[in-house]
C-alpha cells in the first residue's frame, strides 16, 4: 500500500478519513458549553461531570500508544471501520442517555474510535506525500482539523439555548453513519498479511502509564494534590511508564518504539509540542469560566467570541503549510510563539470591565501565533523519521498531547485555585479593616460577591501570568530548529551498521 501511495497520493482515502476525524473532532468540542446543562438535568456535581472529558482523555491516553502496531497489522479500510463503527454505536448510546453512568460508557467508546482516527490519518498523509510537499499538505490537514474547534464551541452554544443537550449527540449521529457507509463501499486498500502480536504486558503497562497520569493530574484541579486518588495514582502511573519503557528499549519489536527521540528535530518537536499545548490550554479553560462564571455571558455569545481565532487558525494551516516548505520550521515558530507570549501577557490583565471586543481581538491574535507552531514544528520533527518509525512518531505525538493537554489543565486550574484563596482571604482581611460597625447580613452578602469576584479574577490572570513564563520556554527551544534532512538519506547506513553489530552478538 506504502508503495502505491508513493506514486500518487490516494485523495479519496485522505478525504473520507479528513470528513470522519473532522467529526469525532467536533463532537469533542461540542461537548465543552454542554457541560453546564448536563449538570442540571442529570444532577450531578462538577467533579463528575468532568469525566466526560477525563474520561475521553483516558482512553485516548490507553488506546494511541497502540496504534503503532494497529497501523502496521491492518489495512486503513480495517481500522477506518473499525473507529467510525465505534464511534457511531458510543453516539448513539450518549444521545439516549437518561443516567450519567451511560452518557459517560458513551464517551468512551467514542473515544475508542476517534483514538484510533488521528494516528491513522496522520501516518496516511506521511506516507502519501513527498517530503518537499509535506508542508502543504499537513496544512490542508490542519485547515480541515481546525474547522471542527472554529464552529464548535458556537454550534453548541446555540443548539442549547434552542434545543436539549442531547440534541449535540443526534446531530452528529446521521453525519458519522453516512461517513461509516461511503467509507465500507468506497475504502479498497488491503494489507499484506502481517505476522505479528501485541505484547500484552507492554498494553497493561502503557495503560497503568498514560492512563495512570493522565487520571492524576485530571482530577488533581477537583480532588486536590493531597488527595490519595491523585498522588497514589500518579506515582503508578510514573512507574508504570518507566518499566514500559525500558520494555519497549528491550523488545525487537515494540509497542512504541522510543528510539525515534535519537533524531534530534523529533525530540525537539515533541519539546515544544508538549510546552505548547499547556500553554494552549490555558485559554481554552481559563476564557470559559471568566466569561461565563464572571461576566455572565451566554454559552452562545461565549462560543461566539472563540470563533474568528478559531476560523483565523483554520485559514492560516493551508498558509503556514506552504511557508513551511519554503522557508522550514524555525522562523515561522519564532514568530507564532513571540505572538502567543504577548497575547498571554495581555490575557493576564483582564478586568472585570474588558471590552468583548478586545477579548476576541487578543484571543484571535492569539490563535493566528498558535497556527505557525503547531503544525509546522511536528511535521519538521516527523520529517526527519525514517517511514517505519512514521506510525510510532504519530502515536506518540498524539499520546503526549493527551498527556501534556492533562497535565497543562490540572497545574493551571491548581495554580487558579490556591491563588484565588489566598487572595480571597487578604481580601477578607482588608474588608474587615475598614468596617468601622457591624456590617448587616446584606452587606455581608455584598462584600462576600465582590471578594469572591475579585479573587477569581486574580486567579484567572495570574494563571494567564504563569503561562506566559510556559510559552518563553517554547521561545527559547524554537531558536534551535533546523529543517529535518529526509530520513532515508541519513538513517539507512547507520540503521545496517547496527543491524549487523546486533546479529554479530
Amino acid at each position: 500500500m506504502v508503495q502505491s501511495m508513493e506514486k500518487r497520493p490516494p485523495y479519496g482515502i485522505i478525504t473520507i478519513l479528513m470528513i470522519g476525524a473532522f467529526i469525532a473532532f467536533l463532537n469533542n468540542t461540542l461537548l465543552n458549553i454542554a457541560l453546564p446543562s448536563i449538570m442540571k438535568d442529570l444532577d450531578v456535581e462538577p467533579s463528575t461531570v468532568q469525566w466526560l472529558s477525563t474520561g475521553y482523555m483516558l482512553v485516548n491516553g490507553i488506546l494511541i500508544p497502540t496504534t503503532a502496531f494497529l497501523i502496521q497489522k491492518y489495512s486503513v479500510r480495517h481500522l477506518f471501520i473499525t473507529a467510525m463503527l465505534l464511534f457511531n454505536i458510543g453516539t448513539l448510546a450518549a444521545g439516549f442517555a437518561h443516567i450519567f453512568p451511560l452518557l459517560l460508557t458513551g464517551r468512551m467508546i467514542q473515544a475508542s474510535g476517534s483514538a484510533i482516527l488521528m494516528p491513522l490519518l496522520m501516518n496516511v498523509m506521511l506516507t502519501s506525500f513527498p517530503i518537499e510537499k509535506r508542508g502543504t499538505a499537513m496544512g490542508f490537514f490542519g485547515l480541515v482539523m481546525m474547522g471542527a474547534p472554529a464552529i464548535g464551541p458556537t454550534l453548541s452554544g446555540w443548539l442549547i439555548e434552542h434545543y436539549d443537550w442531547r440534541m449535540l449527540f443526534h446531530f452528529v449521529t446521521p453525519i458519522a453513519l453516512v461517513i461509516l457507509i461511503i467509507g465500507f463501499f468506497l475504502l479498497k486498500d488491503k494489507k499484506e498479511k502481517v505476522v505479528s502480536s501485541l505484547d500484552l504486558l507492554s498494553v497493561l503497562l502503557s495503560s497503568l502509564g498514560f492512563g495512570g497520569l493522565l487520571y492524576g493530574f485530571s482530577s488533581a484541579g477537583s480532588k486536590g494534590w493531597d488527595s490519595p486518588y491523585v498522588y497514589v495514582t500518579l506515582i503508578v502511573g510514573a512507574i508504570s511508564l518507566v518499566l514500559f519503557i525500558l520494555r519497549q528499549l528491550k523488545l525487537d519489536k515494540p509497542m512504541l518504539n522510543f528510539k525515534i527521540y535519537r533524531y534530534p528535530m523529533f525530540a525537539l518537536s515533541s519539546a515544544i509540542s508538549i510546552v505548547v499545548t499547556m500553554a494552549m490550554f490555558s485559554a481554552m479553560m481559563l476564557l470559559p469560566i471568566y466569561t461565563q462564571t464572571l461576566r455572565g455571558i451566554k454559552p452562545f455569545d461565549a462560543g461566539l467570541m472563540l470563533l474568528p481565532g478559531a476560523l483565523l487558525m483554520a485559514i492560516m494551516s493551508p498558509i503556514t503549510g506552504k511557508l513551511f516548505d519554503k522557508i522550514g520550521g524555525r522562523i515561522l515558530a519564532v514568530i507564532g510563539l513571540a505572538i502567543m507570549t504577548v497575547t498571554t501577557y495581555f490575557l493576564s490583565k483582564l478586568t472585570l470591565d474588558t471590552t468583548y471586543t478586545h477579548l476576541i481581538i487578543l484571543y484571535s491574535l492569539r490563535m493566528f501565533g498558535m497556527s505557525m507552531v503547531m503544525m509546522p514544528v511536528s511535521t519538521n520533527g516527523l520529517n526527519q523519521l525514517p517511514k517505519q518509525f512514521y506510525p510510532h512518531g504519530t502515536a506518540m505525538n498524539n499520546t503526549l498531547q493527551q498527556v501534556s493537554g492533562a497535565i497543562g489543565t490540572a497545574l493551571l486550574v491548581t495554580i487558579m485555585s490556591n491563588r484565588t484563596e489566598s487572595y480571597a482571604k487578604d481580601l477578607a482581611a482588608d474588608a474587615m479593616k475598614n468596617v468601622t460597625t457591624k456590617p448587616s447580613p446584606e452587606m455581608l452578602a455584598q462584600i462576600k460577591q465582590e471578594i469572591t469576584a475579585k479573587a477569581m479574577l486574580e486567579g484567572i490572570n495570574f494563571s494567564f501570568y504563569v503561562t506566559v513564563f510556559v510559552a518563553l520556554v517554547a521561545l527559547v527551544l524554537a531558536f534551535f530548529i533546523k529543517r529535518a534532512t529526509p530520513a532515508e538519506e541519513i538513517v539507512e547506513q547507520p540503521n545496517t551498521t547496527l543491524n549487523k553489530k546486533l546479529a554479530e552478538n
